[in-house]
């Protein structure tokens, strides 16, 4: 079901790195930045596994510790709560291993 844009505010509030745009009926996007290209891979694999059984994957491009990700459902041409729940586990993931001492 697709996030009324009354209803989004709200849900962004939570989610203060994220921009939403309205492109392709709204997106979320937001680019990490990590220690180096192997956290950045390990978040990768880490939220790969988690889409995979959620049937519901990001758009996202990787350069050495960058990640850049794109959050959409085109089921319903704008945002659902899969995608709030996509970037919610991001940010978990992320946290978690910028906690990690090198």
């Amino acid at each position: 079901m697709k996030i009324e844009p009354q209803d989004l505010q709200p849900l962004l509030a939570g989610l203060p790195q994220w921009r939403f745009t309205s492109d392709r009926g709204g997106t979320l996007a937001r680019e990490f930045v990590f220690h180096d290209f192997a956290q950045a891979f390990g978040f990768m694999t880490q939220v790969a596994i988690y889409a995979e059984k959620r049937n519901h994957h990001p758009e996202w491009f990787n350069v050495y510790n960058r990640v850049a990700v794109t959050l959409t459902t085109h089921d319903v041409d704008g945002l659902s709560m899969n995608d709030i729940e996509m970037a919610r586990l991001m940010e978990r993931v992320a946290a978690a291993l910028a906690s990690q001492v090198h």
